[in-house]
């Protein structure tokens, strides 16, 4: 088996992908964030049974 050389397609292919993927992390710790933040404060309450009808 010979060892190749990564082609440049792959490394900017590489770097492109990770950069996504950072972006697609934060963004689902900012929702999750957002949602803890909403559920840990005073006023959040479940809607009741009677006010949906």
């Amino acid at each position: 088996m010979s060892i190749k050389v990564e082609h440049e397609i792959h490394r900017r292919r590489k770097g492109r992908n990770m950069g996504v993927g950072l972006l697609l992390v934060g963004f689902v710790v900012l929702v999750l964030a957002l949602t803890f933040t909403k559920v840990t404060s005073g006023d959040f309450e479940l809607p009741r049974a009677e006010e949906l009808q």
